[in-house]
């Protein structure tokens, strides 16, 4: 597998596109959106700068990782010579089947389909292709150009070949592959929310106050960002549906997500990319501050 397609070029697609491209891999960018292809390709830039300031590349490695990149805004161009597609869309299932039969129709019959869905069903997904042994999950970690592991899921269906191959790929960029099966939430984010959530909780009812207890949480446990704030950067809404689809998929109460998590949404407090969550980011995310809602 040489030829990669992302799709989507938000966060984790730009992300994605920027691993396998600076490890030699040609990388097809698409999105609908042309201003965010050229967001991501400034990101990926900007991040690559970074890279270089600290010693881990040269200005020749920047180069080539950029000519790696291609961008699109038409699918059908974009994965006319894929032989995998790694599809970082909306987490939003009804997006991610219509993608994933349109996909199935347009790829080469061999071309693996993979998925960054970090909660959603592989197998639900594979179901909407006439291919579910060539359908994986690749959920990549955010930053993913710092961040090491790839969650690889197995669908019902997936093939031990297809397995092996994403594996020994994700080797191949440098990450650390993981293996796990497809259960709702996955191995993760079946751990992290539940965690989150009980921390809003504990907001919720006045346990504590939001400094409090992510300081409890990053001197106390060594974690290195407090799960409310941790929550803010993730995106609100993101955890909001994730939850709901442990809840739903498990039928365990004890993923129901709490009250104010779903008012906040309601509001468009989403965190980090609405400005405002748990902390105040009017003044970028390294000056946060708690936000007023929630100081004493």
């Amino acid at each position: 597998m040489r030829n990669i397609t992302v799709i989507g070029a938000g966060t984790m697609g730009n992300g994605i596109a920027h691993v396998f491209a600076q490890n030699g891999y040609p990388v097809s960018l698409v999105d609908i959106n042309p201003a965010g292809l050229e967001k991501a390709l400034a990101t990926i830039e900007k991040n690559l700068d970074r890279q270089i300031s600290k010693g881990l590349i040269d200005e020749d490695k920047k180069k080539e990782t950029l000519g790696n990149i291609q961008t699109f805004t038409n699918l059908k161009e974009g994965v006319s010579k894929a032989e995998l597609v790694i599809e970082a869309a909306t987490e939003n299932v009804d997006i991610k089947l219509k993608l994933f039969t349109q996909l199935d129709e347009l790829c080469h019959e061999d071309a693996i389909l993979a998925t960054n869905t970090s909660s959603i069903s592989i197998t639900r997904i594979g179901a909407a292709t006439q291919r579910p042994d060539k359908v994986i999950g690749m959920h990549f970690m955010n930053p993913v150009p710092v961040m090491k592991l790839v969650e690889i899921i197995r669908g019902y269906a997936t093939s031990d070949v297809v397995t092996a191959n994403i594996v020994a790929l994700s080797k191949d960029i440098q990450k650390v592959p993981t293996e796990c099966n497809d259960y709702p939430g996955f191995v993760a984010n079946r751990i992290l929310m539940p965690m989150i959530n009980e921390a809003i909780i504990s907001l919720f009812e006045g346990v504590a106050g939001v400094e409090e207890i992510d300081t409890i949480m990053k001197l106390g446990m060594a974690h290195p960002m407090g799960p409310l704030q941790l929550a803010d950067f993730i995106g609100l809404d993101v955890c909001l549906s994730i939850l709901n689809v442990l809840h739903e998929g498990l039928g365990n109460p004890k993923y129901a997500p709490c009250p104010l998590l779903v008012n906040m949404v309601r509001a468009g407090k989403l965190g980090v990319k609405s400005g405002e969550g748990f902390y105040d980011y009017s003044e970028g995310p390294k000056a946060a501050k708690v936000s007023a809602r929630f100081k004493k």
